[in-house]
């Protein structure tokens, strides 16, 4: 196949790219002129969102991968910074399907990124992609990333919503931050610990991925989580475990509200308890189902 991917320099897009080469398709980079490609394996094609305008080498296209989107975590949500986490997922997804509304062969399939945030805080309810959706502000963003993603069907294209979890990989993404107050003896358990956790590992991420763009059968949201969902305590605990450290050192909500803002209640003290019905509908085989022997695999 020929694929487009869009965020094709980040955590997924780079594996992704990485895998999908060397399983002998042709990987395009849909990237801003002067952007540089980073490790990411493929060609680029020329990509402005901001005009839609889309490279000729994207003619031909059999998929599109949507990945693009400014990091959650990287910085504090200032009103400037919560602008550029909106556009960077909401315009440019909507650039993205105003350009292959123009081609005159259209790609079979666009999997789109999401994220299980679009649940919002659920404390201990079991969630599933037929759950409603939250109303903070990382619901909001969802809602309208996916439903920008979602007018590419009336092009007679299949739409995947694919919703993130938290992604595990030494490489990048949340978990060398999680892991860097252990390494200095100073890891614990956030705020109170009962809020869930769904994660999941980039392997298993790259492998639905290739799943959503190989199977016609899949379409709408995707959980693209573990089946095993964990407690903040318990997440902690087992990677404190997993690098010989102690988990002794809580980090109080009050402390984090002062630091983070917003961001310490969306990101850090939000609680989403996140299955994977519909992968569980296709017999997929988690490659790692359990934490600690994910953490194990990822981190040797």
């Amino acid at each position: 196949m020929k694929i487009l991917i869009t965020g094709s320099t980040g955590l997924v897009g780079t594996a992704l790219a990485q895998d999908l080469q060397r399983a002998g398709h042709t990987v395009c980079r849909l990237v801003r002129p002067g952007t540089s490609p980073g490790n990411s394996p493929g060609f680029d094609v020329n990509w402005n969102p901001a005009t839609g305008e889309l490279g000729g080498a994207a003619v031909g296209a059999d998929a599109v991968v949507n990945l693009a989107g400014a990091s959650i975590a990287e910085k504090r949500w200032t009103p400037q910074r919560k602008q550029l986490l909106c556009s960077s997922r909401v315009d440019t997804t909507r650039a993205l399907v105003q350009a292959l509304a123009k081609m005159s062969a259209r790609p079979r399939v666009l999997v789109s990124a999401s994220a299980t945030g679009i649940y919002g805080n659920r404390g201990d309810e079991t969630l599933t992609e037929s759950s409603q959706p939250g109303n903070d502000f990382l619901s909001e963003i969802a809602k309208e990333w996916e439903s920008e993603a979602l007018k590419a069907e009336a092009l007679g294209i299949r739409v995947v919503r694919a919703r993130f979890g938290v992604i595990l990989s030494k490489k990048g993404g949340a978990l060398p931050q999680m892991m860097r107050p252990f390494q200095f003896f100073a890891g614990g358990k956030i705020g109170p610990g009962t809020q869930w956790l769904s994660w999941i590992t980039l392997d298993d991420t790259i492998a639905i991925l290739r799943l959503a763009l190989e199977n016609a059968n899949i379409t709408g949201p995707l959980n693209v989580v573990s089946p095993q969902p964990v407690t903040n305590a318990q997440f902690t605990k087992i990677l404190a475990v997993t690098l010989h450290r102690p988990a002794v050192f809580p980090g109080p909500a009050f402390a984090l509200r002062f630091i983070l803002g917003e961001m310490a209640d969306a990101l850090l003290l939000s609680s989403q308890r996140v299955q994977p019905a519909q992968l569980h509908k296709l017999n997929y085989q988690f490659q790692h189902p359990d934490l600690a022997k994910a953490l194990i695999s990822v981190l040797s």
